[in-house]
């Protein structure tokens, strides 16, 4: 007879006695492709994508030693997946846990290093190939696997599964774009959602789709992004960029995307002639774009300044390209005022939760179904404003250059929805209590 921690915790789920033919062809292409690996890492060392220091992780190899004891792996595709987790890892570290952190990008890693904890492991998540996932969990056999949001590799999880780690989507998030392509591989999907344990989707929505697609035990917990600290700030930094910009009326544009820097650059021209001492601050989402924002500038006739380049804005400055990494919650406490990237081009929306909690009011273009729930009660609130055009997108931000008390009522109607919305992490907690007692009785068993 199992215990009662054993009772209260739920087991993986028993394998389907045979995969669908797409996932069978997937782990025989994925196997197939080993020898070209070395091509594949080179291309992406070239482009900036790989840590040359670090290329052995994608292949499932590690320098680092597995920690004693229980060891709980986190895995997320990219900087806003290993964000929304930070306090989750910071509950988890509380319980005296290790945490392992997977992501596949370099900015990712370098946001860890940054704003994690040394104690947290991080690793580039292997390539999903059989014998690179096997050479990864053999090393680190996880207690625990948190796969967040929507980061599904077939191999990674049918791996796990076969092991029986115990799996657990959180944070799940099912885009409109992609559940009507998932349904029509209603048995692909399927089979994969199945191995895990339990769902914690964002939303209804998302829970909804996540059980029409196979998913058992589905929950909606929340959006983990809405309880994300606000990020920090160097104190010196932010006062030496006050102290160069006083005065001078700010917009910051953060997380743009190609398509709407021109946007961006056009609205300042057009608001320049009103605030004429006006400074447009764009935090692209991806740094290395830097140098051709600063060429679309100069060719516009305004003056650029790089940051990445130890620049700072002077009085001659139109627009400064903050085009360095970490950095937002600097330029989020420079303006009152943010656009929110990624809305004016249908790429979904950036998350703006970090800039309301830092006092900003927000505008956002039409396309934001990556953070749906959040930009329709701020729509509707009042706690953000939508720009559908270039000319709307220049209106938006002119009254709130011009109307001081417009951009506070915005911002207090913000922050009031992003308190409402929050408590994600409580429920995801609560969640994973069954699993988390289990851990911690193994642990205390090992340490006995």
């Amino acid at each position: 007879m199992r215990s009662s921690a054993a009772r209260g915790r739920k087991m993986p789920n028993s394998l389907p006695r045979a995969l669908p033919m797409t996932l069978r062809m997937y782990q025989r292409l994925a196997s197939g492709l080993v020898p070209l690996a070395p091509a594949l890492i080179k291309r992406r060392l070239k482009q900036g994508k790989e840590d040359p220091a670090r290329v052995g992780e994608r292949r499932g190899l590690s320098r680092d030693v597995r920690p004693h004891g229980p060891l709980v792996w986190i895995h997320g595709a990219s900087v806003g997946e290993v964000l929304a987790a930070a306090a989750l890892i910071g509950r988890l570290r509380d319980l005296n846990l290790r945490i392992l952190l997977t992501s596949g990008t370099v900015t990712s890693a370098a946001v860890v290093a940054k704003r994690f904890p040394p104690d947290v492991i991080h690793q580039y998540v292997p390539y999903d190939s059989p014998r690179y996932v096997a050479r990864f969990l053999d090393h680190w056999k996880p207690s625990l696997a948190l796969f967040i949001e929507s980061d599904l590799w077939p191999n990674l999880i049918l791996a796990g599964a076969t092991r029986r780690v115990p799996m657990v989507l959180i944070n799940g998030r099912m885009s409109p774009r992609s559940f009507p392509r998932w349904r029509r591989m209603y048995g692909t999907i399927s089979a994969l959602l199945s191995r895990f344990d339990i769902c914690l989707a964002q939303s209804k929505l998302d829970a909804e789709r996540f059980s029409a697609l196979g998913g058992r035990d589905v929950l909606t917990t929340g959006n983990l992004k809405l309880d994300v600290p606000a990020p920090p700030a160097d104190p010196a930094k932010l006062e030496r960029l006050m102290a160069m910009t006083r005065g001078r009326p700010i917009i910051v544009a953060a997380s743009t995307h190609p398509g709407e820097d021109e946007m961006l650059v056009a609205a300042h021209r057009s608001l320049v002639g009103f605030f004429p001492q006006l400074l447009t601050v764009i935090v692209p989402r991806h740094p290395d774009r830097g140098s051709s924002i600063a060429g679309l500038i100069t060719a516009s006739g305004l003056k650029p300044a790089l940051r990445s380049r130890e620049e700072l804005p002077t009085a001659a400055t139109d627009v400064y390209v903050a085009d360095t990494m970490g950095e937002l919650g600097l330029f989020y406490r420079l303006s009152p005022i943010v656009f929110m990237g990624g809305s004016l081009i249908r790429h979904g929306g950036q998350n703006p939760i970090e800039a309301i909690k830092l006092g900003a009011a927000i505008v956002h273009g039409p396309h934001v179904f990556n953070f749906a729930d959040v930009y329709e009660a701020l729509d509707a609130s009042g706690g953000a404003r939508q720009a559908d055009t270039q000319e709307i997108l220049v209106k938006q931000l002119g009254q709130l250059l011009a109307d001081p008390a417009v951009r506070d009522k915005i911002q207090q109607a913000g922050s009031s929805v992003v308190e409402q919305l929050g408590g994600a992490l409580e429920r995801t907690m609560t969640a994973l209590e069954p699993y988390l007692l289990q851990l911690r009785i193994e642990m205390g068993a090992a340490n006995a």
